[in-house]
Formats: structure tokens, sequence, C-alpha cells
């Protein structure tokens, strides 16, 4: 099966390495030119739990020329369409396509390039980071839930879940991911935000008290918000969720902190508490905490001088 990594930062060179380790065909695409040469000429370095040199393709999405069985799309959220047309070349007509980036209504966007059926939308709760570029920092466990948004792509996808776990990714199929999917948003609406406005660790924001009043509050948007557009959702539930996980990547920087602070990139807000403020004016719902943290960010990418 010859997969491409659509995007491939840290969490895509995570599932590439992971699935070149056990055999599949695997090619990396991402518009980061050093991270290219990097990989091209020394391998892709794995520094964390292991450390190893691995020799993968890597090129430009516009470079990919044979037809792909699974397309994992790892991309920013704001870069998804113009990826998705970089790589309609290689996009055929059993060509499955994965989508794991973080936020809220990408099957809008992959629509206008994949026929229904071969789309597949998940959720990730993997991690990792990039420590420069063809450097890639693999630590812990995590899992992966996916699900065909067609019933003709089932028993497909399942095939796929297979694969995957092969791999050791830990995929379950799911037959109802949207939940998922949004209590992952809830996640990086309740951590990603505030850890790069902040310029700290997960762990360091949640110690405090305050923080906690926060993330309950931004948990609560997220939840009126979700039930609002028939999404089931337990509040009590995700609030236990995000505070289980703070624990467990209380070390961890998170991707918005790694993109702000870290590289001065553009961050995927809006698609994340942006997205539930869009949702909540149009709902006639008060999001404040959402709207706030969003205008947060883009004021600190405009002091950064970030476009």
């Amino acid at each position: 099966m010859l997969t491409y990594i659509a995007g491939s930062g840290a969490m895509g060179c995570r599932f590439g390495y992971q699935l070149h380790q056990v055999g599949q065909e695997v090619i990396l695409l991402d518009n980061w030119q050093d991270h290219i040469k990097a990989v091209q000429e020394h391998g892709l370095q794995i520094v964390g739990d292991e450390e190893v040199t691995v020799e993968i393709p890597m090129m430009l999405p516009t470079q990919a020329t044979k037809e792909a069985d699974l397309i994992i799309l790892f991309t920013k959220a704001m870069q998804l369409p113009q990826m998705l047309q970089d790589i309609k070349q290689v996009i055929g007509e059993n060509t499955k396509v994965l989508c794991l980036l973080n936020g809220l209504g990408h099957e809008e966007v992959i629509r206008q390039y994949v026929p229904e059926k071969n789309i597949l939308m998940g959720v990730t709760v993997w991690t990792a980071g990039l420590q420069g570029p063809g450097k890639a920092i693999l630590q812990g466990t995590g899992s992966v839930n996916l699900q065909s948004i067609d019933q003709s792509g089932v028993e497909k996808a399942k095939e796929i879940v297979a694969i995957l776990n092969e791999a050791n990714l830990n995929v379950t199929y799911d037959e109802d991911v949207v939940p998922s999917i949004w209590r992952k948003a809830c996640v990086n609406g309740t951590m990603n935000s505030t850890c790069a406005l902040l310029d700290c660790t997960i762990g360091e924001f949640f110690k405090s008290p305050e923080a906690v009043a926060v993330v309950k509050t931004i948990i609560h948007e997220f939840v009126e918000v979700g039930t609002a557009e028939g999404v089931e959702l337990d509040e009590a539930a995700i609030v236990k969720y995000v505070m289980d996980t703070s624990v467990k990547a209380a070390h961890h920087y998170p991707s918005m902190h790694q993109d702000l602070v870290q590289n001065n990139r553009r961050t995927e807000i809006d698609f994340i508490n942006g997205a539930v403020a869009r949702k909540g004016n149009r709902l006639n719902i008060q999001t404040p905490y959402c709207q706030m943290i969003t205008d947060l960010i883009h004021a600190k990418e405009s002091v950064l001088n970030i476009k």
C-alpha cells in the first residue's frame, strides 16, 4: 500500500516513520524546504523513546506523481485547501483520504477533491515534536479513532485500521467519531491556545486554580455549541478527559506553542476556538472565552509580524 503523508511535520513524521518501520511504502510530503533537504540528505532522525535514522522518501506535494492508495492529511488546517490542490494528481478513483487534522469542519473542504465514499475522518491523541529540520521527537503512546463518512467505505476503512495497527498506532474503527473529534477540539482549545499565549507547558498552565476555571469555561462553550449542532457531548466526561490528558502531557509544549512561540508561524486558532466562536455567533450562543482567545492569538501573531 502506497501511503502519502500530506503534511510531514512532527505528527506526520511519527505516522510515516511507524508505517515505514513495518514495511509499508511511505512518501512524506511537505513544503518546508530545509526539512525536505535534511531528510533527503541525512534521513529522518528519530529521538526520544528511541534513537534511529531511517531512509524515507520526502518531497514537495507538487512533486508526487504515483497514485496513492492512502493519503493521511496532517497539514495545518489553514493549509488544507492548497495541499489538496497540490496533490490532486495522486488522488485516484479508489484513493482513501484520512483526515487527522486538529479542529472542526475539514470534511467540507475535502469533499471538493475526494468522493465522499473515500473520505475517512479521524482523531488522534498521539504527540510528537520537531527538534529541527529532519529530526522528530517521538515519546509516549497514543491512539486513533476513525470512521468512513459513507457507509460504502466501511469495509475498506477497517482494512486500513488493520494496517495502521500493524504499525502500533492503536487505531479503533468508531461508528460515530464526531464526538471524539469535538472532544479532541476541546483538548486543543484548552491547551494549545493558552500555552501559546502564556509561553508554558501544559503542566505549568494547569497547575493553577485560575487556569482550571478557564479550562472549564472553554469546555462549556464547546459543549453548548456542539450540542446545538446535534453532537452528543458529555461535559463532565470531557472535563475529566482534558484534566487527565493534562497530567499525561504535563511536560509537553502543544503544537500551537510550537508554531507560534518556537517557530513564529501562523496558528490553527480559527479552526479550533475560532470555529466555536463562529458557530456560536451563527447559532446565537455566547462564546466570549473562545472569541477572546482567538483575538489574543491573532494579536500575538500580529505582534510577531506573522503573515
